[in-house]
């Protein structure tokens, strides 16, 4: 039997402290979820193909949103499609990004489907990092989206004629709140490849990082020069979205880092297009329920309200500020990062994006 001081002393544990913060976040979460209405119901009798880049969390996104608003959703991949669309006759090829793993065919069987009569479309979601090869592309599609506000008069000025916006978005049955093992659990989060603009803000950061819990994961982290500090921090290599979730429901703090759209800047932005968007990482923290700072886009208070669902930082010392200010703040980190999956479960998911998408045709 239990003593009181037993029962004291289980109270005070790290492990019974971490298990209570984790029910009243997963209990918070559960009841902003709980709040929001379901979809309204919406149907088209159409046959999409939907032809996939390979961005795993994006691709189920798209084709499950598809598939629950569309007479039939058929997920072909790029060299099958030109013969395939021959014999299944969909009323509309929806083609995700059509860059880095497409044949070099693609654009020519888009031609060839086009001449058949079939409507074709591209929506490009790594801009403005791509604009060489997207400059090419873009005229090939009888309708163009883009995440990127910056890019709609580009592709217009090329001789698109039907381009339109279309912001990213979260698939919430991927990025949604869990409860994560220890291994999980962090002060700090980033992950995501290092662009030499993340490096130079963590090489910065590193004095002030080194006596916290710390997590950089993603491809290029040697290139830190601060590795004295940093290197216990760092896991090398691509975390896949399955284990991704998971680390950003253990961290206290998720950091958002958009990569440079300076061209030579680890991308092939050779037209030098601002990125004015945000990135799909924005949706994906919060629909977590997890505390984020990110640094600042332009477009980014069209979704969000700095101060109220996500926090931001345009320095370093404000980023440091922060960190130490919400890492002493229990229940202002987590009301902020509850009103930040409110927000995104209520209006970025890939059904409310792929309602818009759908009624353009």
């Amino acid at each position: 039997m239990k003593t009181v001081e037993n029962v004291a002393e289980s109270a005070a544990s790290p492990s019974y402290q971490q298990g209570y913060e984790d029910g009243l976040r997963l209990g918070v979460c559960q009841a902003v979820m709980e709040r929001i209405p379901g979809p309204e119901p919406y149907f088209r009798n159409m046959k999409v193909f939907y032809v996939p880049q390979g961005f795993h969390a994006i691709d189920q996104g798209i084709s499950a949103a598809l598939s629950s608003l569309v007479r039939e959703c058929i997920v072909v991949e790029a060299p099958k499609m030109l013969e395939l669309a021959k014999k299944e006759r969909p009323d509309l090829i929806f083609v995700l990004n059509g860059l880095h793993v497409f044949p070099e065919n693609h654009l020519e069987d888009i031609r060839r489907l086009r001449a058949l009569g079939m409507t074709t479309v591209v929506w490009f979601v790594d801009d403005p990092y791509f604009s060489e090869d997207t400059a090419v592309a873009c005229t090939a599609y009888d309708v163009v989206f883009t995440h990127e506000l910056g890019c709609v008069s580009f592709y217009q000025g090329l001789g698109a004629r039907n381009v339109h916006y279309l912001p990213l978005a979260v698939n919430p049955e991927m990025f949604k709140p869990l409860r994560c093992g220890p291994e999980h659990l962090y002060d700090i989060c980033f992950i995501g490849n290092a662009f030499w603009n993340r490096v130079a803000i963590f090489d910065e950061m590193a004095a002030f990082l080194e006596n916290k819990k710390v997590l950089i994961a993603g491809g290029f982290w040697e290139r830190l020069s601060r590795q004295d500090l940093l290197g216990r921090s760092v896991r090398l290599g691509f975390i896949p979205p399955e284990e991704t979730v998971r680390y950003y429901n253990g961290a206290k703090v998720v950091i958002n880092i958009h990569r440079p759209d300076e061209w030579g800047q680890d991308n092939r932005n050779i037209h030098r297009i601002g990125g004015k968007s945000i990135n799909p990482r924005t949706y994906e923290i919060n629909a977590c329920g997890a505390m984020q700072i990110t640094d600042i886009r332009e477009d980014l208070t069209s979704f969000y309200r700095p101060g109220y669902d996500i926090d931001t930082f345009a320095s370093v010392a404000e980023l440091e500020n922060k960190i130490t200010y919400y890492l002493e703040h229990d229940e202002e980190r987590r009301n902020m990062a509850a009103r930040g999956l409110h927000t995104t479960r209520q209006a970025h998911t890939f059904i409310s994006r792929m309602k818009t998408f759908l009624k353009q045709f």
